[in-house]
C-alpha cells in the first residue's frame, strides 16, 4: 500500500467520526418521546401530515401492531412500484418513450426497492421513466429507509422501557425519520452533488458530437436528488446503468468522498443514538468499536490487493506501481478518476453497509479483493449495514454474545438490564441465521438448475462466484453484484426476489418480537456475575460471534465448489 492509500482511509474514518456523534445526538432528539427543541421546530409539519393521513400519533403500538403496519406498509409499496413500472408508457415525464417494464423484472425491482436492497437487473437509462425513477424508486428510497430506521428505533425502546406494553407508532416514526432525518439531509447532498456536476433536471436524451466526428446520446434526468438518497439511505440503486462509476452520477474525487460519508453516515450515528436512547452512551460506542474493529483491517485488505497488481502480470512488461502519474496496482474496472484507493475503500463501505452502489467493476477486482466485499455481505450486513436495519442485526448478534457469556459462567444472561431468556433467542438466532440459509440454499439451487448456470458468462470457480455473490447480494439486502451473471431473466427475478423479501421482513419482525418481549420486562440491576457490555473485552466476544456466525454462511458455500466443477464437466461451460 502507498502513502495516498492510507491517508485516504484514515481522513475518511476521521471525518466520519467526527460526524456520527452530533448526528446521533440529533436523532435521539428526533425519536425521543418528550418533545424538544428539534420536534417542536417541525411539529406543524408534522400535525398536517398526521391529519391528512389520519393517524393518531399520540397511539402507542404493541410489537404486533407494529409489525403489521410495517408489513402493510411496505407490500402496498411493492404492489405501487410495479404497477408503475408496468404503465410507464402511458405516463408523463417519458420523454424517451420507454415501454412497459417486464413483469418479472418489473416484480424483482419493486421487492428490490422496497426492501433497500436496489438490486438492478436493467440498465435505467435505457428502461425507466422519469416519472418511474422519481416517483417510485427515489420514493422508496426514503421509505425503505425511513422503515429500517422505525424498526430499529421500536427496538432500542424495547430495551430502554421497563413493563411497558407497547413499542411505539410506526406511522410516527417513519414520519420523523423521513421528515427530520432522510429528506434534509438528501437536499445537502443533493446540493452539493450538484455543485461537482451531478446532473439535475428532466430534459430529453442530448445527441451530441463527439471529439472523433461521431455521435454520442447523453442521458439526462434528476439524478442528483436520487443519488442523495440512495446514499444516504444506504439503497444503493443507480439512475444509470454505470451507477456511481458513471460521470454524471459520481463526477470527482470529492463527490465520491461525500457519497461515502454519506453511506456509513446514519448507521454510524445510529450506534450513539442507541447509547442516548438506553441511557449509557457507553454501550453505543462499544457497537460502534466492533463495527469497526471488523471493517477497518476488511477495507485496509481490500485496498492492499488491488494496490498489489494483479499477479498474472508480474512477469509481463508491464509496469503496476504507483508514480505521480498513476495509481498503479489492478486499475482493470476502476475510473481513472478515483484510483485503488477511493475504488477500494468504496467497494468496502459499500458491501459493509447494505448500499450496493459501486464506483469500480467488482467482477474486475483480484481475488483477495473480491473476497473482501463478498465476506462483508455474507457477515448478514451489520457491519455498519443498513439504515436501521445494520444497528437491529448487530443487536441480535449482541444477545447471541451475552447468551453464550452467560453459558459459560453459568447464569441467565443480561443485556442492558434485561434478562435474555428463551423468547428472545428463538428471535435473535431467527434474525442471525436466515441470511446465511438463503445464501447456501438459494446458490445451491442455482447451480443445481439449468436457468441458473445458463447466465454465467464465465465457467468454473470465478462463474460459481458471480452466483454466490449474486445470492449473498440478494440474501443480504445489498444490491451490488460481481457482473458476468445475466441475472434478468425469470429464473434470476424471481429467485433474488424470494431471497430480497425473506431477508428483511421476517427479520424485521423478528426483532419487533424480541423488543416487545423486552420492554415488557423490569429492568434487573447489575450485580458480580453481570458481564459489562461496554468494554473491551465485550467488544472482543462480540466480533468473534460476528466473525463465526458469518463462517455459517462462507465455509458451506465454498463446499459448494465441487458441484460446479461437476456441472462444468457434464456442460462444457
Amino acid at each position: 500500500m502507498t502513502t495516498n492509500d492510507f491517508l485516504q482511509i484514515g481522513l475518511y474514518l476521521v471525518v466520519l467520526l467526527a460526524l456520527v456523534k452530533p448526528m446521533g445526538h440529533y436523532m435521539a432528539l428526533v425519536f425521543a418521546d418528550e418533545p424538544n427543541r428539534v420536534t417542536r421546530f417541525g411539529a406543524g409539519a408534522e400535525r398536517l401530515l398526521y391529519r391528512l393521513a389520519g393517524i393518531r400519533s399520540g397511539e402507542d403500538m404493541g410489537w404486533k401492531r407494529y409489525a403489521m403496519a410495517m408489513l402493510v406498509f411496505n407490500v402496498a409499496g411493492v404492489a405501487f412500484v410495479y404497477l408503475l413500472q408496468r404503465t410507464q408508457q402511458w405516463l408523463p415525464l417519458n420523454p424517451q418513450h420507454f415501454a412497459a417494464v417486464a413483469p418479472d423484472s418489473a416484480m424483482n425491482t419493486a421487492v428490490s426497492f422496497v426492501t433497500n436492497t436496489n438490486w438492478q437487473g436493467y440498465a435505467g437509462e435505457s428502461t425507466m421513466s422519469y416519472l418511474t425513477q422519481a416517483l417510485g424508486l427515489a420514493v422508496q428510497n426514503f421509505l425503505s429507509a425511513a422503515t429500517g430506521i422505525a424498526v430499529l428505533i421500536a427496538v432500542v425502546r424495547g430495551f430502554a422501557r421497563r413493563g411497558a406494553a407497547a413499542v411505539g407508532n410506526f406511522w410516527v416514526d417513519v414520519t420523523r425519520a423521513t421528515l427530520y432525518v432522510l429528506l434534509p439531509f438528501s437536499i445537502v447532498i443533493a446540493l452539493l452533488l450538484v455543485s461537482q456536476g451531478v446532473v439535475q433536471n428532466v430534459a430529453p436524451y442530448l445527441d451530441v458530437a463527439t471529439l472523433e466526428h461521431g455521435r454520442q446520446t447523453l442521458p439526462m434526468g434528476p439524478a442528483a436528488s436520487q443519488v442523495a438518497i440512495k446514499m444516504l439511505g444506504t439503497n444503493g440503486g443507480g439512475f444509470f446503468n454505470a451507477n456511481s462509476a458513471h460521470p454524471f452520477e459520481n463526477p470527482t474525487p470529492f463527490s465520491n468522498f461525500v457519497e461515502m460519508i454519506a453511506i456509513f453516515l446514519i448507521p454510524g450515528a445510529l450506534c450513539c443514538t442507541f447509547g442516548r436512547m438506553v441511557g449509557d452512551r457507553r454501550q453505543g460506542w462499544a457497537i460502534l468499536a466492533t463495527m469497526l474493529v471488523i471493517f477497518v483491517p476488511l477495507a485496509v485488505g481490500l485496498v492492499a490487493a488491488e494496490q498489489a497488481g494483479n499477479p498474472a502480470l508480474h512477469g509481463l512488461a508491464v509496469d503496476a506501481h504507483a508514480t505521480a502519474l498513476q495509481s498503479g496496482g489492478n486499475m482493470e474496472g476502476k475510473e481513472t478518476r478515483f484510483g485503488i484507493a477511493s475504488s477500494g475503500l468504496f467497494a468496502a463501505i459499500t458491501t459493509a453497509a447494505s448500499c450496493g452502489a459501486v464506483n469500480a467493476m467488482h467482477d474486475s477486482l483480484t481475488p483477495l479483493g473480491g473476497l473482501v466485499p463478498m465476506w462483508l455481505m455474507q457477515l448478514g450486513e451489520v457491519v455498519f449495514g443498513g439504515v436501521g436495519s445494520g444497528l437491529y442485526g448487530m443487536l441480535a448478534f449482541a444477545v447471541v454474545a451475552v447468551f453464550i457469556a452467560g453459558l459459560m459462567v453459568g447464569r441467565t444472561p443480561e443485556y442492558l438490564g434485561k434478562k435474555i431468556e428463551a423468547h428472545e433467542m428463538k428471535m435473535a438466532s431467527l434474525a442471525v441465521l436466515v441470511p446465511c440459509a438463503l445464501v447456501v440454499v438459494c446458490t445451491a439451487v442455482a447451480v443445481m438448475v439449468p436457468a441458473g448456470v445458463a447466465g454465467v458468462a464465465n465457467p468454473g470457480a470465478h462463474g460459481f462466484s458471480e452466483i454466490l455473490y449474486a445470492v449473498s447480494s440478494a440474501s443480504n439486502n445489498n444490491g451490488s453484484a460481481f457482473g458476468g451473471l445475466s441475472a434478468n431473466t425469470p429464473f434470476w427475478n424471481v429467485l433474488l426476489a424470494i431471497c430480497m423479501f425473506l431477508a428483511r421482513f421476517p427479520l424485521a419482525i423478528a426483532m419487533l418480537a424480541m423488543a416487545g418481549s423486552l420492554a415488557a420486562k423490569g429492568h434487573v440491576p447489575p450485580s458480580a456475575g453481570t458481564l459489562p457490555t461496554h468494554t473491551p473485552l465485550f467488544v472482543t466476544l462480540l466480533t468473534c460471534v460476528v466473525i463465526v456466525v458469518g463462517a455459517l454462511t462462507f465455509l458451506p458455500a465454498l463446499a459448494l465448489g465441487p458441484i460446479v466443477e461437476h456441472l462444468t464437466s457434464l456442460t462444457g461451460h
